[in-house]
């Protein structure tokens, strides 16, 4: 027994509306962390902020705070603005993906599956040999989102819902 098309369209029109809120909230992450990374590249609020990391009162046992203050002095203030660009970037494409699956354009489910499963590899290597739960559920999505994506881009265009 088939669905009525109405139903079928419903439930396309709910998943991609899901995506492009995922994408949505992934381009207002990025363009924050672009935000704080030009703000770090003036000398002093970097500084301010590699004085605040030594000087936290917490009990450190991994060393992580330390390797952080070491890696952003290692770095200084002037690659900030390259993880500002990159970080618009990153926030330009989400944007698209997310406003053109919103609008439930075609072109932007490609697009959308060319750009998330490129990083699918670098996700599986990462879950791989650095194991996180967040990695884990972040990679699970991707390949959810995509595969289905794929499914409903390969739906006869004339024909869809």
């Amino acid at each position: 027994m088939t669905k009525p098309i109405s139903e079928i369209e419903a439930r396309h029109s709910f998943g991609l509306r899901m995506i492009a809120i995922y994408k949505a909230i992934k381009s207002a992450c990025l363009i924050f962390v672009a935000f704080v990374a030009f703000g770090l590249h003036q000398e002093r609020n970097f500084e301010r902020l590699v004085h605040t990391l030594e000087h936290l009162p917490l009990q450190d046992s991994s060393g992580m705070r330390w390797r952080l203050v070491g890696l952003l002095q290692q770095w200084g203030p002037s690659k900030f603005i390259a993880i500002g660009i990159v970080a618009l970037a990153y926030a330009a494409i989400f944007a698209t993906e997310g406003i053109g699956l919103w609008l439930r354009r075609h072109w932007a489910e490609w697009f959308t599956v060319i750009a998330t499963s490129s990083l699918i590899p670098v996700e599986a290597y990462e879950v791989l040999h650095k194991f996180g739960w967040l990695k884990l559920g972040a990679f699970i999505g991707n390949v959810v989102i995509v595969i289905y994506l794929i499914r409903l881009a390969m739906q006869p265009h004339g024909r869809r819902p």
